[in-house]
């Protein structure tokens, strides 16, 4: 019992390292968070474009020395994981400035795992693996599921569109159908008037 409870405290201390936002990006604008972490600390990003244009975001990652990690263009979600080779603040932004007019909504994740004694020793017990694969695995699942809901969104939205679409189709179709029928309806009433020549 108090190895489970054990479990889960470190289990939890793990977690909370992670965050998750939504966020919207003006066209023309980038937006940056920064992290202060330190060294052999593992950071994965985790972001996926949820409306707005081709659905796509340029992402720049940058060291303490404003070095790039990464630099993607163009991309509608992606994930990068890297361990943090010094101490100071890492700098992630999102930029939009290829977009002439559209804004960009991004979902986008952070997760932080600390190294632990052990790992800076060079090795780790077997409960310390245990968990740390415990916890790689719920934030994987975690993940899934935020990537599933925004995917459900997305569809939603497009299956709301060409529902609106065809809706609106149906009306002005209806509509030619009726000007038409009026049209022939006109017109054969005045191809059969008799004309009285006076």
């Amino acid at each position: 019992m108090k190895l489970r409870i054990f479990c889960s405290l470190i289990l939890l201390s793990l977690l909370r390292n992670s965050y998750s936002y939504f966020i919207e990006i003006d066209a023309h604008a980038e937006e940056c968070f920064f992290d202060t972490v330190k060294a052999h600390t593992k950071i994965g990003i985790t972001f996926e474009v949820v409306e707005g244009g081709f659905y796509d975001i340029d992402v720049l990652i940058f060291d303490p020395e404003e070095r790039p990690i990464h630099t993607g263009v163009r991309e509608s979600n992606g994930k990068y994981t890297f361990a943090a080779a010094n101490d100071g603040t890492y700098k992630y932004c999102f930029s939009n400035k290829m977009s002439t007019m559209t804004p960009k909504v991004l979902k986008f994740s952070v997760d932080m795992m600390e190294p632990t004694s052990s790992d800076l020793e060079g090795g780790s017990t077997g409960l310390e693996a245990m968990i740390q694969e415990l916890s790689k695995g719920l934030t994987v699942v975690k993940h899934e599921q935020e990537y599933m809901e925004v995917r459900e969104r997305i569809h939603r939205m497009i299956n709301d569109n060409t529902n609106s679409r065809v809706v609106w189709w149906s009306f002005f179709e209806a509509l030619i159908l009726f000007l038409v029928t009026i049209g022939q309806i006109y017109y054969l009433k005045r191809f059969f008037e008799v004309r009285r020549v006076i």
